[in-house]
């Protein structure tokens, strides 16, 4: 099978999708249908206090320097670092409700993956092994498919890896910008340039990057949080993915794909694709929310170098060669196609049908029913978990003790936080110190029987969570 003998009218090309047009469809298809992402993208609550942050920025013009969402810490000082993204979620919500909120992210989420294809050809992954990688991909990055700006932080990585050896200062720059204003992954942006060799723009970027409403005190604020071992220590989310999980094996099969890619690459003397992986890889073995990194961003790159290992290795079976071949003359068969035009068609009659879906809090994570039956008024003692829906619930209204912003509260808080939740010996004091007057709690926690057995009686209870009031 030769190559075409001519390219596909104009007409035809911007109807049919490449390979990345068609995964990019797929995953809005997947997302809205399998994964059920009007429900599953608000798993995580902090979704809530970005989504009201961001309509306050709207509202005022400005981004706040005080928090005005919790009674615990009334008027502390607040970075909101990802202001950007949160008011992208402000605007989204005041459009079209929770459901603009998963329209902004579904669509970045297809975005990312027609990145993702592309990125893997411009690094010379075969089609066969794009394809096969597609999988572990997808499987990683549903892991923390949220309505959460860490999503844009991997658009803005896919597009500087990118752009990588092909654009000028004035594109890192840009990007640089845009990427600080809206994640604070934004640190790897100079660390790639330079790993590629490009100082230059390194130290452009890394001066754009001040160009925030905070100028370097963000810089420092992130620096302090992400040193903070105390803190981190105590987040889930940024502690090692659980290889004894059911399903562990897809990701453990990532990790050696990622790292053996970076093998592949150093044998071969691709000493900056190399690194980039190990960089990769590192973070996704130190946190689980590296894994999305490596599935997005580190596996194009190891496709890359799979497929030159492969080409260079001296014990390759016969078929090997033909089998890549083929695969290169499949990836040339489909590269004058785009699709722009029946993307276009197809996603929009995608999002039609997400506008006609329920957008919410899943039920049965969040005290959604509960959440009625709050007397008005008073200090209510609440998890991190619930704190996010509760400042989205009631507009930010009623005042949290604690939700998902854990570089605010620091690792002070945290600590006495969980000698609350875990009934240590200074959980009575605890309590006194915050004078609460209604606790809305899951039902598993040792915290209820406790206020319980304090005299607190229960007002109303459901599997999700347990609402007392203190005994006057």
């Amino acid at each position: 099978m030769g190559e075409p003998r001519e390219a596909p009218g104009r007409a035809v090309a911007w109807l049919l999708p490449d390979l990345a047009m068609a995964l990019g469809l797929f995953t809005l298809l997947y997302a809205l249908v399998f994964y059920q992402a009007p429900e599953q993208f608000f798993r995580d609550s902090d979704s809530g206090w970005h989504i009201r942050a961001g309509e306050r920025m709207i509202e005022r013009g400005a981004v706040p320097r005080v928090d005005e969402f919790s009674f615990s810490k009334p008027g502390n000082e607040w970075f909101a670092w990802e202001w950007a993204a949160d008011v992208a979620m402000g605007a989204a919500h005041r459009t079209m409700g929770l459901r603009g909120v998963v329209l902004l992210y579904w669509l970045a989420i297809g975005f990312a993956s027609w990145l993702w294809v592309r990125l893997a050809f411009r690094n010379g992954g075969n089609f066969w092994l794009v394809c096969l990688f597609a999988s572990p991909m997808l499987t990683a990055a549903q892991l923390h498919w949220l309505a959460r700006p860490h999503v844009l932080g991997w658009v803005f990585l896919l597009l500087a890896l990118d752009g990588m050896g092909r654009r000028g200062a004035w594109y890192w720059m840009l990007l640089s910008v845009l990427w600080a204003n809206a994640h604070g992954s934004f640190f790897l942006l100079p660390v790639l340039l330079l790993i590629h060799g490009m100082p230059r723009y390194a130290l452009a970027a890394s001066v754009a990057s001040l160009v925030n409403p905070y100028g370097w005190q963000l810089h420092v604020h992130l620096v302090h949080y992400l040193r903070d071992h105390e803190l981190l220590s105590r987040i889930a989310e940024f502690q090692s993915f659980n290889f004894h999980a059911a399903g562990a094996w897809q990701i453990g099969a990532l990790l050696v794909t990622g790292l053996a890619g970076s093998v592949c690459a150093a044998a071969l003397g691709q000493w900056s694709r190399a690194l980039t992986l190990l960089l990769f890889s590192a973070m996704a073995l130190r946190s689980a929310r590296g894994l999305p990194v490596l599935a997005m961003a580190g596996l194009p790159l190891a496709a890359g170098a799979w497929t030159a290992a492969l080409r260079a290795w001296r014990y390759s079976p016969g078929w090997m060669p033909r089998l890549l071949d083929y695969g290169n003359r499949l990836e040339a068969l489909q590269r004058p196609l785009r699709g722009y035009a029946g993307g276009a068609i197809a996603a929009a009659l995608l999002g039609l049908a997400l506008a006609g879906t329920p957008a919410s809090f899943p039920a049965k994570e969040f005290p959604v029913a509960a959440a009625a039956h709050l007397p008005a008024g008073g200090r209510l003692l609440a998890p991190d978990k619930f704190g996010g829906y509760l400042i989205y619930r009631f507009d930010g209204a009623r005042k949290v003790y604690f939700d998902g912003r854990s570089d605010f509260y620091g690792a002070p808080f945290l600590r006495e936080y969980i000698d609350l939740v875990e009934v240590r010996r200074e959980a009575a004091g605890i309590v006194a110190k915050y004078d609460f007057t209604h606790a809305l709690l899951p039902p598993r926690y040792s915290l209820v029987p406790f206020l319980e057995r304090a005299g607190w009686k229960r007002l109303y209870s459901d599997e999700t969570s347990v609402l007392l009031e203190r005994n006057f």
